[in-house]
């Protein structure tokens, strides 16, 4: 991949981290680290060699939202005309597992990276917030609709009407976080599950990603005929045969992701 100005890259094994590094302004999303972010994600969704994904930032801030200084002067149609916040939507269509690990401030546009990604490690230390209406705007890239199906009506509404933080052990009691670790041990924790998850049927890893996504955004009679049609399908791939023959044979199986 060419080089980055905003993130660093890394590949432990089959997982591939990307670190977002704008420390000058505590990991602040702008329009060029989103877009380095985006292709980063999709062109390790495309290497076979990757299998799961880890997005974190600094011990500070894994990112303190977005850049203001980008969106100050803009009016309406100047926001619509850049629609910055577009490549966030792309990420949903990445089908590889992606992992936030996620230490200190994490608001606004962090928060809704986070919330973007599959699964959620939070250091103790991780703060979760949505302070939008500090600036007179409303959340943009999902805080007010995927953070509400995380954490349910009630407490999204006081994040994002009255600027309320979660900490790391109330993110967990409300659903947003898989797991709260030591500080120390984030990333550690992130990509160890990264590697689990890596080291799985990928094709099956990938359907069942979508699944589970689209139990979000269709009717449960939908979604049932379409999850049936996806498990159908895996009986035409190698890795069903592999897997089911190996369990037979009690041995590992050889996945081959066809």
């Amino acid at each position: 991949m060419s080089a980055f100005t905003t993130i660093l890259l890394e590949t432990h094994g089959r997982v591939g981290l990307i670190r977002l590094n704008r420390p000058e302004a505590l990991n602040a999303i702008n329009t060029l680290l989103i877009t380095e972010l985006m292709v980063a994600l999709e062109a390790w969704d495309a290497d076979d060699a990757i299998g799961a994904m880890v997005i974190t930032g600094s011990d500070k801030a894994f990112a303190a939202g977005a850049d203001i200084k980008e969106m100050a002067d803009a009016s309406a149609a100047d926001m619509r005309a850049r629609d910055h916040i577009a490549p966030f939507d792309r990420i949903l269509n990445i089908r590889k597992p992606v992992i936030a690990a996620v230490s200190g401030w994490c608001l606004g546009g962090g928060s809704e990276l986070a919330l973007s990604c599959d699964l959620l490690i939070a250091a103790e230390t991780a703060r979760f917030g949505q302070p939008e209406i500090n600036l007179g705007v409303i959340p943009g890239a999902g805080g007010t609709q995927r953070l509400t199906r995380a954490v349910g009506k009630v407490v999204a509404m006081e994040m994002v009407l009255n600027n309320r933080t979660l900490t790391a052990a109330e993110a967990l009691h409300y659903g947003l976080a898989n797991r709260v670790v030591p500080a120390e041990r984030c990333l550690e924790e992130a990509l160890t599950l990264a590697a689990e998850l890596a080291a799985r049927a990928p094709l099956a890893i990938q359907a069942a990603k979508q699944m589970v996504n689209a139990a979000y955004e269709t009717a449960l009679t939908e979604g049932l005929a379409l999850e049936r049609q996806t498990f159908y399908g895996l009986f035409d791939t190698h890795d069903q045969k592999e897997g089911m023959r190996a369990f037979s044979e009690k041995r590992p199986p050889q996945w081959k992701g066809q």
